[in-house]
This record gives structure tokens, C-alpha cells and sequence, in this order.
């Protein structure tokens, strides 16, 4: 795995995990990401303000927490989407998980980010590099990305990479093969020229 502990997408919930008590729209509560010893990945678990303060200190801590503000979902038309979007692509490779989409993910994620779709809510150094932790600002959804420390010189190319997938529907274009020429006619005639030459 790129990150190293497996990961998806997590969606933000709409009750605290402690209490059970259902949100209201407008309610600030917490998110905390813990160790999931299942799967030496990540749980999400979020929590009401009231909730979150009363944690006993000697409870589990967090990987990462941050604070939100509850937006109840609101019901949208569905749309019928042919291209896939920066956000659809991001998705679908954070799902996928692969090592060689690291710099893409990044750069996908500072794009949704300039845009207001996604909010930076926490970020973690780790042994590998420095972990970034991502909340969509509508859905709540968090999505972790690697920050590879990209070196200038290359982001011109994987900006061109995403750029690619994006106009090939998220599907990475295969290089043209190029056609074998076919030898000259009298190729082999000048090879057996050559060689009777250096006989004589």
C-alpha cells in the first residue's frame, strides 16, 4: 500500500459515536481518526462537542482529530455525468490505492483544494513522509493523501499526467507501438556484398 496502513474513503457520520445522539444541522462536533488494529489502518469515529470533551484522559488517543461543523445532507438531482471530474478521479484513486498515483493524488488534492471543495484539517508527519488529511467541505467525507514533496521540476508532468486521464475518461492513454520497419529490399544482398568482400 502507498500509505502504508490500507485506506478508503471515509464518510462523515450523522450521530456521535458515543451517544448515539443524532446531529443537527449547524452542530459543531469532532472527527478522530484511531488505529484500527484489525487492519493497521484507520477507523473514523465522530463525536458530539459534549461527548468529546468528557473522554475520560486515559482514553484511546486519536492518530488525528479536528473539529467540524455539521451540515445536514441535502438531497440533490442526480445528474448524469459521462467525463469523470478531479473529485470523481481523486476518489477512484485514493480507492485504488496504487504507489505510482502518490504524485498525482497530491496534486489532485491541492487542485480540489484551491477550489473550495476540499479543506486541509490536519496533517501528520510519519515515518514514510508526511501524511495529509483532507475533508470534503459539502459531503465531510476525509480523504488521506501522502505528500511526496514533489520536486518543481516534475509538476509540470504529472499535471499533465491528470490532465491526460481527465480527456481519456480517468483511463491512462496507452503508448502507440510503434510499426517495425520493414529491412530494405536489398539489405540482405549488401550483407552478403560485405561478406565477400572480407573473404577476398
Amino acid at each position: 500500500m502507498a500509505l502504508n496502513e490500507p485506506w478508503s474513503i471515509k464518510s462523515r457520520a450523522h450521530a456521535c459515536s458515543m451517544t448515539e445522539k443524532k446531529f443537527t444541522d449547524g452542530e459543531s462536533f469532532y472527527t478522530a481518526l484511531f488505529p484500527d488494529p484489525e487492519s493497521s489502518g484507520y477507523l473514523r469515529k465522530d463525536f458530539s462537542e459534549e461527548a468529546w470533551e468528557s473522554r475520560a484522559e486515559d482514553a484511546e488517543q486519536p492518530f488525528s482529530f479536528w473539529g467540524s461543523i455539521y451540515q445536514a445532507p441535502v438531497k440533490e438531482e442526480e445528474v448524469e455525468v459521462t467525463d469523470e471530474s478531479p473529485e470523481d478521479l481523486l476518489r477512484r484513486l485514493v480507492e485504488e490505492d496504487e504507489e505510482h498515483t502518490e504524485n498525482a493524488r497530491y496534486i489532485l488534492a491541492v487542485m480540489l483544494e484551491r477550489k473550495k471543495l476540499l479543506v486541509e484539517a490536519d496533517s501528520q508527519p510519519t515515518a514514510t513522509g508526511i501524511i495529509r488529511i483532507y475533508e470534503h467541505r459539502k459531503t465531510g467525507d476525509v480523504f488521506i493523501v501522502k505528500d511526496p514533496n514533489i520536486p518543481l521540476s516534475e509538476v509540470e508532468n504529472v499535471q499533465q499526467e491528470i490532465a491526460d486521464l481527465l480527456e481519456n475518461g480517468g483511463k491512462k492513454q496507452e503508448a502507440e507501438t510503434p510499426e517495425a520497419e520493414s529491412p530494405p529490399e536489398d539489405s540482405e544482398a549488401t550483407v552478403i556484398s560485405e561478406d565477400t568482400k572480407a573473404q577476398e
